[in-house]
């Protein structure tokens, strides 16, 4: 996955995300993006909000997105937003 990050003009973080084709059915694209919301639901949007943190987070799912499960995609999302702790801490 990429993600990126910019300061949010909301005054709150909120979370986008991106899944492009990559020549899958809606099925399963539309599951991706349960997964991907759901994990930025529960985890990521109310851990930015415990650390005082308003930031957007936009979400790419890249083509290797489709193959792994829920949990692997939840541990690379928060992989990807550990750089946020220190700036925030």
């Amino acid at each position: 996955m990429e993600v990126f990050f910019a300061p949010s003009p909301a005054g709150f973080s909120r979370l986008g995300v991106i899944v492009p084709k990559h020549g899958r059915r809606i099925v399963e694209r539309n599951l991706l993006k349960r997964r991907l919301r759901e994990i930025g639901r529960r985890r990521l949007l109310p851990e930015l909000e415990r650390r005082g943190v308003a930031v957007d987070v936009l979400v790419r799912a890249r083509r290797a997105a489709y193959d792994v499960g829920f949990e692997e995609l939840s541990a690379e999302l928060e992989n990807a937003t550990e750089e946020l702790w220190p700036a925030a801490s």
